[in-house]
């Protein structure tokens, strides 16, 4: 949410989109979880067709209403069932979406069956150690993790990390404390006794206004930080904040584990 979402992970997201786009070659893209389409919009140019599809059908009706004239092709699916054939694009992005599934196997296996022989797959999703606690990261990765998943189902596999300049480091460990500060006022753990659907529908609502009053001066820009304050790395160690890997060459005949 612009102005209400932290600078930094505005930022975050951006600087995931923009290292995917260093990488993309010509041809046909999938963007999966695309939300309103900003970042999948990124992605064109005249020698690629982009498309993107998302579960929620108020977000595709948003970015198709918003890029559809420049050419972006939005769809509502599941990603766990895309209804695309099989080996229909050339390369494929999953931003931030993997940690969201209990099973997320199934998620890399649809995606491995709709490239192209020689296609490519991106993947970014938190960093186990460095998450903070959010009820829909139900399945975080460690990197030999990920790697380990991602071999199954592709035949060559890199995994590097996004990080920050350690004055963003500073910004998102402050906000942290902030939260666990807040958590403790939690002493029963009710949040995590009562059915996850409600703990779900109340975080939905609270994130906005904890935003508001606890991280006001983080929004708006006023920080100063963007996507430019991250960069790729090959040295993982706990404190890194994302995964970035690259999968290449889909086996489809692989079997899910």
């Amino acid at each position: 949410m612009e102005g209400v979402t932290p600078d930094s992970l505005l930022a975050l997201h951006a600087a995931g989109y923009r290292t995917v786009l260093e990488r993309l070659g010509t041809g046909r893209v999938l963007d999966v979880g695309c939300g309103q389409g900003f970042e999948s919009a990124r992605l064109l140019d005249g020698h690629r067709q982009v498309c993107g599809v998302d579960y929620s059908g108020d977000a595709v009706a948003f970015a198709r209403s918003k890029f559809a004239a420049s050419g972006l092709v939005v769809a509502q699916m599941e990603a766990l069932a895309l209804a695309l054939a099989d080996r229909s694009f050339d390369w494929a992005c999953s931003s931030h979406l993997i940690e969201h599934f209990t099973s997320p196997e199934g998620h890399v296996a649809e995606l491995a069956r709709v490239l192209d022989r020689d296609g490519t797959a991106f993947f970014l999703t938190p960093n186990r150690p460095a998450d903070f606690e959010n009820p829909f990261h139900v399945h975080l990765f460690e990197p030999d993790q990920l790697d380990a998943l991602l071999r199954r189902h592709f035949d060559e596999v890199t995994v590097q990390g996004l990080d920050a300049v350690p004055r963003v480091k500073a910004d998102f460990a402050a906000r942290r404390a902030k939260a666990e500060r807040l958590l403790r006022l939690d002493v029963l753990d009710l949040r995590h006794r009562i059915p996850r659907a409600w703990y779900i529908a109340a975080y939905t609502r609270l994130l906005p206004i904890a935003y508001r009053f606890m991280a006001s001066g983080d929004a708006g820009g006023s920080t100063g930080i963007t996507a430019d304050d991250f960069f790729v790395t090959d040295e993982l160690d706990t404190t890194t904040m994302v995964l970035f890997a690259t999968a290449r060459g889909p086996r489809h005949d692989a079997p899910l584990g």
